[in-house]
């Protein structure tokens, strides 16, 4: 596939291993350019909660490269820790803007460009949408929810050759934090090269047949 790679949430913790991993040309937004890293054909400062903005990059996007041909969303951030009685009813406020509010906004803002280019939209989850606990209901509610959008973007991409992909994993196992714990076991973690693997698949022709999956990236 041609076209630019529009990846949502560059800077954080996995966009490194992502950028490192994909074919150009790629395109990275976060809510601060300075954090994001070198290899982006592209980069730039985008606020994800306002739809204005996302829309506009996404039609600059598509206007400068010609078409886009996948959006990887990457935002994420965790609030918990708490039992339900003792949580902070600010956790929600944040999870929902982080990990709802973005995906919404980017998914629509892109949602023209990947029909009229056949493609790939590829959702980072978490075990904890499918298993959640009391001390991190906000994080696995609106986990559950992006899943759930998710899923319906898949629904609307039916017969246009486009598809909405989920990555589910527990947490992300970054290269500084190996480095940082070279002894540690990090049993439950995923690494993050293997995260940015499983992108690379479903934005090539082997999934082009993939659509509304979730595939775990998880211990069981």
């Amino acid at each position: 596939m041609s076209g630019v790679v529009a990846i949502a949430g560059a800077g954080g913790g996995l966009g490194p291993s992502v950028i490192a991993r994909l074919d150009g040309p790629l395109a990275g937004a976060d809510v601060s350019a300075q954090r994001l890293s070198d290899g982006l054909d592209d980069a730039r400062a985008v606020d994800l909660l306002d739809p204005a903005a996302t829309t506009a990059w996404a039609n600059d996007l598509e206007a400068r490269f010609g078409e886009v041909r996948a959006l990887v969303h990457l935002v994420g951030g965790w609030r918990g820790g708490k039992p339900l009685g003792e949580a902070d009813p600010s956790d929600w406020t944040v999870m929902e803007g982080l990990l709802i509010r973005s995906l919404q906004n980017t998914s629509r803002a892109f949602l023209d460009p990947l029909k009229r280019s056949g493609g790939r939209l590829v959702m980072i989850s978490a075990a904890a949408a499918k298993r959640p606990t009391s001390s991190n209901a906000a994080y696995a509610a609106a986990k559950a929810a992006a899943e759930a959008w998710t899923l319906a973007v898949a629904d609307e991409f039916t017969g246009t050759g486009a598809t909405a992909n989920i990555l589910a994993v527990n947490a992300i196992l970054t290269p500084e934090m190996r480095a940082a714990k070279p002894d540690a076991k990090f049993a439950t973690f995923t690494r993050a090269e293997d995260i940015a693997d499983g992108i690379a698949f479903l934005l090539s022709d082997a999934a082009a047949k993939m659509n509304g999956q979730r595939i775990a990236l998880h211990p069981a």
